[in-house]
Parts: structure tokens; sequence; C-alpha cells
């Protein structure tokens, strides 16, 4: 972890300022501490400046991720895939277990891998556990779905069969899926109450399908998807429009 600097400025909004300036990161991976709140003192008498304490927070690097998704790939292309018969889930587990642990090793994590095989599904779930697990998980997800969209890659390296890799922690991916329902709920309203589309923030497909679920059986709105990826996002119409 990096080590915290002290900080200080008019206000702690001003120290706040000045510390995502010098540790050039956003408001986002920046963690602070307020030491002293200060004092604007009387016609300038007495005053005193406020101070923080402040770090940028650890994250998976993007370059530590490119790299390792290029590494993955060139394997995969390089490799001709052998044709297997059947999957074996301690195979399929072995292989995803083994990529992940030396992923954390590389990035210091100390964390426990609870996995299972659904042969049903033919999906592997997987589910993190250890401290402070918020950096794995990232901004929206992105970079647990990155790490889980790596391990996909490994895993079905010489699979003649598809295996789906599901990777969570602390129930990131009901909590948001939770917190997705609620947002479509929410815009629903507002579209109902307003009279007009609302577009919601870019998301990846699976949160879209989760916002398409949740109102496909609204009475007065209906969600479609719009531009291209990255960038493509639901957007939320009244019915009336659609007949139109």
């Amino acid at each position: 972890m990096s080590d915290f600097i002290r900080v200080m400025g008019k206000t702690v909004e001003e120290a706040v300022s000045e510390a995502l300036s010098r540790l050039s990161c956003t408001a986002e991976e920046l963690e602070y501490n307020v030491v002293d709140e200060g004092k604007s003192g009387f016609l300038g008498l007495g005053s005193k400046p406020a101070e923080i304490e402040a770090r940028k927070k650890e994250t998976v690097s993007a370059e530590t991720v490119s790299e390792v998704k290029e590494e993955a790939k060139a394997e995969a292309n390089a490799e001709v895939k052998a044709e297997t018969s059947d999957v074996l889930a301690g195979d399929v587990i072995a292989k995803a277990e083994e990529f992940l642990n030396s992923i954390f090793a590389n990035m210091g994590i100390s964390a426990k891998l609870e996995s299972s095989y659904d042969e049903a599904e033919k999906s592997v779930d997987i589910n993190i556990v250890g401290d402070d697990m918020g950096n794995l998980i990232g901004k929206r997800g992105q970079t647990l779905d990155s790490l889980q969209y790596l391990t996909s890659l490994v895993v079905n390296k010489n699979l003649s069969e598809y295996v789906r890799v599901k990777l969570d922690t602390e129930n990131y991916r009901a909590r948001r899926k939770e917190t997705l329902e609620n947002l479509a709920k929410n815009i629903a309203y507002k579209v109902k109450r307003t009279k007009r589309a609302v577009k919601l923030e870019p998301m990846n497909p699976y949160e879209r399908r989760i916002i398409h679920s949740a109102l496909q059986d609204d009475k007065y709105v209906y969600t479609k998807s719009e531009g291209e990826e990255p960038f493509r996002h639901v957007v939320v119409l009244l019915k009336r429009e659609k007949r139109y």
C-alpha cells in the first residue's frame, strides 16, 4: 500500500483538490483522512489551514491486466485446441484457481478461493474471500469483470465445450443486481412522471440485461439499447411513444 502524504489547504475541500493534483488521481481513487478541519478566524486573524492525510488507492494495474490478457491470447492462438470428450470439474477448477492465485501473488493480495462446478450449467463458480476486496471489485465491477474474462480464457483453452466462469466476492453480483433493479424502477417512475425518455450510463451486456428484465413487464414504459460498445446504453421510454 502507498504511504499517506500530508496536504494542507484553506479548507478540507481545497486540501483534497491539492491531493488529487499531487497524486494525479481521480476522486474515486483517492483515500484520505481529515487530520484538522482548520478554521477561518476573524478577519483573517487566528486562521488555521485544514490538513488531511491522503494516498491513492491500490488498484489492479490496467497495464498488468492488459499484459496478462495479451499473454493468454498469445498462448491460446499458439496452441492447437485439443479435443476432449468430457469436461472434468477438478481440472477446470484447478486451472482457474492456479491462474487466479498467480495473479493474486503478483498483486500482493491474500485471498481464499471457494470454487464449485455446475455440471448442468457447465459453469465454474468462484467466490473470492479476503480483506479489502473493494479494490478487486473496481469501479462498477470493472476489475472483477476483467479478472473473470481472463480466467475464462485460461479455463477454456483446449476445451471442446465452453465452460462459463463466474467470479464473485463479498456478494457483489447480487448487490449490484439489486442496485440496478432499483435504478430501473426509479428511472421508470421518472419517465412516467416527466413523460420524457431517459438514457442510462453505458453498461456491459450483463447489466443491460438486468435493466431490460426489470422493466419488461411494466405497463407504461419499455427499454431498448443504443450505441456501440463500450458506450452502448439502455434507454427507457414511454410505451405510447412506441405506438406512435
